[in-house]
C-alpha cells in the first residue's frame, strides 16, 4: 500500500507502476486456436535563455540518436561509449551521467528488479547527475533543463530505493522529484521532454485514488490530476519526444494493458517496441504476452522461440523471467495448436525450471504449467506424476481458485490428500 503512494511522486518522471498493477504473470485464456498539440502544453514560456541546454541541442540529438536506440536494444557497451564521449566534452553537465544511469537502469529492468549487482553504479550515476544539475540550478533557478534532470534523477533514484524497500530514501527522493517537476513544467512548450513527468503525474494522481480509496485523504495534499490529459500528454511525448519517447511508449503500453485493461490498444505499442528493439527481452516478452492474450499465435510463437534462442546464446537482458514467459506460451501452443504433447510437456517443464530459478513460484505461469502437466499425467495414467504436480498446485494456488479445488479433489479421490 505504501508503494501505491509512491506512485504519485515517482510518477513524475519515469514513474513506477504499482506493484499490484504490474501483472507480469497474469494471463487469461486466449481466444480459441485460429505534432505537440497546443492543448497538451501546460505553460507556454516566453523569453527563456536556452543557451547551453544540451536537451534541446539538435546536433547532440543527432549524435546520440544511435546511442539512445542502443540502450533500449540492450547494446549497452555501444551506448555507454558514446555517453562517455559526451561526458569528456561536457564534464559539468548532468546529461551524460543521467544517460549512463539510464543505461544501467535497463540492465536492472529485465530482471524485474531481482538483481542488485548494478545498484551501486546506478545510484552513483544518478547522484552525480543531481550534483551537476543542482549547480546549474543554483546559478540560475530558471534553468528548466536543470530542473528536468533533477526531477528525473531524483525520480529514478526514489524508484529503485522503493524497490529495495528503503522507504525513507524513496520518500525523500520522491518529494524532491515532485518539487522540481513543478518547476520544469513551466517549460512544457519548449520540448515534449518536459511533458513526460506531468503526463504520468496527471494519470496516476487520478488512477490511484480511484483504485485505492483509502489513500484519498493523503492525496488531498497533492495537486489534482487529469487522467485524460495525462494519456493525451503521454501519447504526445511518445510521438514527438527524443530522449523520453521510448519511455513514454513503455508506460503507455503498460498502462493500457495493466491499468486500463485494454490489451487491444496496448498491442500496437508493444509490437512497435518489440520490432524497433528486437534484442530487448523485456519488450519481447511483453509483446509475446499480448500476442498470446489476443490470439495472435503466429507472432507469439515466433517471438517466444526468439526469446529462448537468445537465452541460449547468453545475450544481455535475456534470463529466467523471459524464459518463463516463452516456454509457457510454447507449451500451450504445442498442446493446443499442434497437439504435440511430448513437446508441450517439455516446454511446461522448462517453464517450471525457469520459474524456480528466479523464485517466481507463487502462481502465474508456474502454477498453470503444473496444472497442464498434471492433467496430461492423468490423461497418460501416470499417477505418480499427477500426484507430484497436483501437490504443487494444492500448495501454491489460491484456496478459492478452481485450480486448487481441482488439485484437492484429485488428491482426495486418489488417496493422496
Amino acid at each position: 500500500m505504501l508503494r501505491s503512494l509512491f506512485c504519485i511522486c515517482l510518477g513524475l518522471l519515469f514513474a513506477p507502476l504499482l506493484a499490484s498493477a504490474q501483472k507480469p504473470d497474469t494471463i487469461r485464456t486466449p481466444p480459441p486456436i485460429k505534432t505537440v498539440a497546443l492543448d497538451t502544453v501546460g505553460v507556454l514560456p516566453s523569453a527563456i535563455d536556452t543557451k547551453g541546454w544540451l536537451l534541446l541541442d539538435k546536433d547532440i540529438q543527432l549524435e546520440l540518436d544511435g546511442a539512445v536506440h542502443n540502450i533500449y536494444n540492450f547494446k549497452y557497451d555501444r551506448a555507454e561509449k558514446q555517453f562517455r564521449s559526451l561526458r569528456r566534452r561536457y564534464p559539468n553537465h548532468p546529461m551524460p551521467y543521467f544517460l549512463l544511469g539510464l543505461s544501467t537502469w535497463w540492465k536492472i529492468m529485465p530482471t524485474n528488479f531481482q538483481t542488485n549487482q548494478y545498484d551501486k553504479t546506478f545510484f552513483a550515476y544518478m547522484d552525480t547527475a543531481v550534483t551537476k544539475a543542482q549547480k546549474l540550478y543554483d546559478a540560475d533557478n530558471n534553468n528548466y533543463e536543470a530542473s528536468f534532470f533533477l526531477s528525473a534523477a531524483y525520480g529514478f533514484d526514489a524508484r529503485l530505493h522503493a524497490e529495495r524497500h528503503d522507504w525513507r530514501k524513496a520518500t525523500v527522493g520522491a518529494r524532491r522529484s515532485l518539487n522540481f517537476l513543478k518547476k520544469s513544467q513551466e517549460a512544457n512548450g519548449l520540448s515534449p521532454e518536459f511533458q513526460f513527468g506531468q503526463a504520468l503525474f496527471n494519470y496516476y494522481a487520478v488512477w490511484i485514488p480511484d483504485n485505492y480509496p483509502l489513500l484519498k485523504p493523503v492525496l488531498l495534499f497533492f495537486p489534482k490530476g487529469d487522467k485524460k490529459l495525462g494519456m493525451q500528454q503521454l501519447r504526445s511525448v511518445a510521438n514527438n519526444g527524443f530522449y523520453t519517447a521510448t519511455e513514454a511508449r513503455v508506460f503507455l503500453m503498460r498502462i493500457l494493458k495493466n491499468e486500463e485493461n485494454n490489451a487491444e490498444e496496448a498491442m500496437p505499442v508493444a509490437r512497435y517496441l518489440a520490432t524497433t528493439f528486437p534484442d530487448n527481452g523485456y519488450f519481447q516478452r511483453f509483446y509475446a504476452l499480448l500476442a498470446y492474450d489476443q490470439g495472435e499465435f503466429a507472432d507469439c510463437e515466433r517471438v517466444s522461440r526468439e526469446i529462448l534462442d537468445k537465452i541460449n546464446k547468453g545475450m544481455p537482458g535475456y534470463e529466467g523471467i523471459s524464459g518463463r514467459y516463452a516456454s509457457y506460451f510454447l507449451g500451450y501452443l504445442m498442446q493446443n495448436r499442434y497437439r504435440d504433447l511430448a513437446k508441450a510437456k517439455d516446454y511446461y517443464q522448462r517453464c517450471i525450471v525457469f520459474a524456480e530459478s528466479t523464485g517466481d513460484t507463487s502462481g502465474g505461469f508456474y502454477l498453470f504449467a503444473n496444472v497442464n502437466l498434471a492433467r496430461l499425467a492423468v490423461r497418460d495414467k501416470d499417477t505418480a506424476a499427477a500426484k507430484r504436480y497436483y501437490a504443487v498446485i494444492a500448495d501454491k494456488a489460491d484456496r478459492k481458485s478452481e485450480q486448487y479445488k481441482e488439485a484437492k479433489a484429485w488428491l482426495k479421490k486418489n488417496g493422496k490428500a
